[in-house]
């Protein structure tokens, strides 16, 4: 029982070791001009940017190989952001590449019309599409980004962009500009 118990504990160590060893000597170094610009990017995975995905974008801009204004998520705010990091003018947002939208959205499916054909669920790159086949689905509002990529495959238009009801926690204080613009609104 004993010579069971050191056994394994000595598999433990040297099965340790050599994993230590091979995260140290096979580490793959990453680019920190990349990471930091996918850390501006919104994360919405929607490729309106031409890539699939924000990191593949953000690989490119640190290339040379994407221009800064390929992102209508980010909108203007993510272009001027990048443009101070990388140290050039900004620029407009590409409208070959969308429109930036001036509030958030969230998708809202119809679920009396919804066929269940799951076309929504393939298009969603966030995954905040839930439902089965021949079932109803719904969209997981908090993970959803807005991208509107599920809207185009829908063969009955169940699905409506709708924009984010401000809560406790995404409620912010209009600037001065702003303050005529919300109350405009609310008197709507």
């Amino acid at each position: 029982m004993v010579s069971a118990i050191v056994a394994l504990a000595l598999l433990a160590a040297v099965f340790g070791l050599a994993l230590g060893y091979a995260s140290i000597r096979f580490k793959v170094e990453g680019d920190p001009l990349v990471d930091r610009i996918d850390h501006i990017l919104p994360q919405t995975q929607c490729g309106q940017c031409g890539f699939a995905g924000c990191r593949p974008y953000a690989t490119a801009i640190a290339a040379g190989e994407a221009d800064i204004n390929q992102c209508p998520p980010g909108g203007e705010d993510g272009v001027v952001k990048l443009a101070e990091l990388l140290g050039v003018e900004p620029k407009p947002i590409n409208p070959d590449n969308g429109v930036a939208k001036t509030e958030l959205t969230v998708a809202v499916i119809d679920e009396n019309v919804c066929i269940g054909c799951t076309k929504c669920i393939q298009a969603c790159p966030v995954d905040a599409i839930l439902g089965a086949a021949q079932q109803m689905h719904t969209v997981i509002a908090a993970e959803c980004t807005g991208c509107e990529l599920c809207i185009e495959p829908c063969p009955v238009d169940c699905i409506d962009m709708r924009p984010v009801s401000a809560t406790i926690r995404t409620w912010v204080w209009p600037l001065p500009g702003e303050e005529s613009e919300a109350e405009e609104r609310q008197a709507a």
